[in-house]
């Protein structure tokens, strides 16, 4: 099979595409022709050499995929042959999604909504998984509260908004003013310019000074050390950045707040819920480009290239027969 191999840490050139075996599912597995995969942050730390202790060269990364059953492990009875599946392969633990077919445990594997394409799914398995652990298990998000989705036109945050707005709660995003109307498309009541604006301020002159109840950090940084700001006093801040440099968050206190630092785990129920979201019209990937399995090093580039005009997620085409649903898609 064809499959993206990262062979050393570094730069989008340290991908190469290479034929490699075909794998094999083991008991209480499922082997998965992979359809369409995805480009996250995450890979390209992973590329980079961010968890170069957690990943050994060479190695197929990936963390999103949407495809069919091609075989099933003994012991299998959830999904057989032809099923249309998604999920995110275990982070750091065996070979991810770049590559033609791949491997994964029947508990980790979730039915890929029917209204969904290929490309689609793929672009929501590993950010959905994250903002439902993030606002719904951690940062335990109720009706009638607000919330700040930062960075709310990129890959996890168009996901935020509309998770958030399907719980029933206030949201105000930052975004570039020519984000606006993507944002509010998604269901953002507040949208704040953060090329213009200081969003402390901004939250503050709009709820009266009393702050918003939680705050969704994709950024870190500065964004991290200043969200408490921003806060309601019984507030929370739910990240899912590294934090590379010490913070101060000493307005935390002063707050009474909470801080949760998300790393998404993987299983079906997630899926299942975003699945229900879905069928109910509340949520659907936005997939603002789409590149081959062979270009994945221009979809990195082009991910971590500061102002890279996307609108939610790059998607990997890996099946070169997704070009009907690519034109379906605007591309």
């Amino acid at each position: 099979m064809k499959a993206i191999v990262l062979k050393s840490f570094g730069g989008p050139e340290s991908f190469e595409l290479r034929d490699v075996p075909k794998p094999v599912p083991q008991a209480g597995q499922v082997l998965v022709r992979v359809h369409a995969t995805s480009i996250n942050p995450l890979d390209y730390q992973v590329r980079r050499g961010d968890y170069a202790d957690l990943v050994q060269l060479p190695a197929i990364t990936g963390h999103d995929v949407s495809g069919v059953v091609e075989a099933a492990g003994p012991g299998v009875k959830a999904f057989s042959p032809g099923d249309e599946v998604w999920y995110t392969p275990q982070i750091f633990d065996g070979p991810g999604s770049y590559a033609e077919y791949h491997v994964a445990a029947e508990s980790i594997i979730g039915k890929k909504p029917a209204s969904l394409s290929h490309l689609e799914a793929a672009s929501l398995t590993l950010v959905g998984g994250t903002v439902w652990e993030a606002l719904i298990v951690r940062a335990a998000l109720r009706v009638g509260e607000s919330i700040l989705v930062h960075g709310g036109a990129g890959g996890v945050g168009h996901v935020a908004i509309q998770l958030a707005k399907a719980m029933g709660a206030r949201v105000f995003t930052t975004v570039r003013e020519a984000n606006f109307e993507f944002a509010r498309s998604l269901g953002a009541d507040v949208t704040i310019d953060y090329e213009k604006e200081d969003y402390v301020d901004s939250i503050m002159r709009v709820t009266g000074g009393r702050g918003v109840d939680v705050v969704f950090d994709t950024i870190g940084g500065d964004t991290l050390s200043r969200s408490p700001d921003a806060l309601a006093q019984l507030g929370r801040v739910v990240t899912i950045v590294d934090i590379a440099k010490p913070q101060n968050i000493i307005q935390a206190w002063g707050k009474n707040a909470s801080y949760h630092f998300v790393f998404t785990r993987q299983n079906r129920g997630k899926l299942d819920e975003l699945r229900a979201l879905i069928e109910r019209g509340q949520l659907r990937p936005h997939v603002g480009a789409v590149y081959s399995l062979d270009d994945i090093p221009l979809a990195h580039a082009r991910l971590e290239s500061p102002n890279n005009g996307l609108q939610g997620k790059i998607a990997i085409a890996v099946d070169r027969g997704l070009i009907s649903q690519m034109v379906t898609l605007g591309f």
